[in-house]
């Protein structure tokens, strides 16, 4: 453009015009950028350290889940207190209870009672006989008695709570249960994990007893147990356990350190920032597809005897919470991963950080027409809008790292409340020499 064109132009177009011919000669005087030399040994390091990092945290939410199961009294409650309203833990307790209560009544001493005072009392031969044969009969209406009560007991409001009692007071030997050393309602015994339902046996005595069974009152205390869990191989999970339980609050920070490394040694940072989310997205993958077929392993290899239904049951229970954590990390990799994508030169990735910039610019126009002044408020964003940006994305991530045990629902408002975040970043940004349709000329649109 000539000089004399220049002088055509207001003093504020002349000294953006100034600025853009220093920027344009800095560059050509610069000559041709570098290409960087890629080291591929630097490369794969990258590409190891995100695959390392995705390993470690497949064990980092088994490590927090079993670090709370053992450690966290109301998470363990929370864990196991829904088997007490399960129907298929009812049935099973129920069936173990009434086994338990009807092996100790001698159903030929009650026949042979009954005969002997027919006997008394001057019974015909043929009747005495008639009575000697109902053994089965009395047997069969018998276990129909014990097992309605105990039914009884097993749904009523009563033995959720007595279950979610026992299992709170139990909790502090679930701890000696995972190491092999246990005293208590919760042990470990011939490759089992237990609960002794002695209480409950006691409780149905007493119904008995006072719906007028007297034969119920010469019941022992009796110890039945309820099987939690039960493996073969239930030596090694305790010790894999216990060194997950003790490195739980470690691994998360260590997986996540060696995952910033291999996203800072790469050459392309955003690119390794993209790859290390999916990598994590296809761990948790596979984890949760593991707890699947685990559950088909578990199920198949069970004592005989055992109730698949309540020992499924019970499966989904005790990981409900791993699995939880599954869902959350898995929804934070997919959404890290299309951030860092959004972030990127793509055309899809401008097209939309445009779209959103230039209708967050025309809502801006409309309210300050009508008499809204940012004033220092939109200076102030305008200026350090890169950190406050920054400082966004922090303290996000500070609140999921934090979070005790976080959702996919507590991710996902998270993120809302982040891209909500970045929306009144981008509103505030107003230095005064925005055009209405809120596109940047010049300067303003360089800065």
């Amino acid at each position: 453009m000539s000089d004399s064109g220049d002088e055509q132009l207001s003093a504020e177009e002349r000294g953006e015009l100034a600025q853009l011919r220093q920027r344009v000669n800095a560059l050509e005087s610069a000559g041709p950028p570098r290409q960087a030399r890629h080291h591929p040994f630097r490369s794969l390091g990258s590409v190891l350290l995100i695959l390392f990092a995705a390993l470690l945290s497949l064990l980092s939410v088994v490590a927090v889940w079993a670090n709370s199961i053992v450690r966290d009294t109301d998470r363990y409650v929370a864990t196991v207190g829904p088997l007490a309203s399960d129907p298929d833990v009812q049935q099973a307790v129920t069936k173990r209870v009434t086994n338990a209560v009807l092996a100790q009544v001698d159903v030929q001493a009650l026949v042979k009672q009954l005969t002997d005072a027919a006997a008394q009392k001057g019974v015909p031969p043929q009747t005495a006989k008639l009575l000697g044969n109902l053994q089965g009969p009395i047997e069969n209406g018998l276990k129909q008695v014990v097992s309605s009560s105990v039914e009884r007991v097993v749904t009523s409001s009563a033995f959720k709570t007595v279950w979610v009692n026992a299992n709170r007071r139990a909790h502090a030997a679930l701890d000696k249960a995972l190491t092999g050393q246990a005293n208590g309602a919760v042990k470990l015994e011939n490759n089992q994990v237990v609960i002794d339902l002695g209480p409950i046996v006691a409780d149905v005595k007493t119904r008995l007893v006072d719906a007028g069974f007297a034969p119920a009152a010469k019941i022992p205390a009796v110890h039945t147990n309820f099987v939690v869990f039960a493996s073969k191989d239930i030596g090694k999970i305790r010790t894999y356990m216990r060194v997950l339980q003790l490195l739980g609050g470690w691994l998360p920070v260590i997986a996540l350190l060696i995952a910033a490394a291999g996203v800072y040694v790469a050459f392309n940072r955003r690119h390794a920032l993209i790859g290390a989310a999916l990598a994590v997205f296809v761990a948790m993958l596979v984890l949760g597809i593991g707890l699947t077929v685990g559950r088909d392993v578990y199920l198949n290899h069970l004592p005989p005897g055992a109730s698949q239904a309540a020992a499924g049951s019970v499966y989904d229970a005790l990981v409900k919470f791993l699995r939880a954590g599954v869902r959350a990390l898995a929804a934070v990799a997919l959404f890290t991963a299309a951030g860092a994508f959004l972030a990127g030169p793509s055309r899809i990735a401008v097209a939309t950080r445009t779209g959103c910039r230039r209708s967050i610019g025309a809502l801006r126009d409309v309210t300050t027409s009508a008499g809204l002044r940012l004033g220092a408020v939109g200076r102030f964003v305008h200026r350090f809008k890169r950190w406050i940006g920054v400082v966004i994305l922090v303290v996000a991530a500070i609140v999921l790292f934090t979070w005790t045990y976080p959702t996919t629902a507590v991710v996902v408002w998270t993120v809302v409340i982040t891209l909500v975040a970045f929306a009144i970043r981008e509103f505030l940004d107003y230095d005064g020499s925005t055009p209405a349709d809120g596109s940047r000329t010049g300067a303003a649109a360089a800065h």
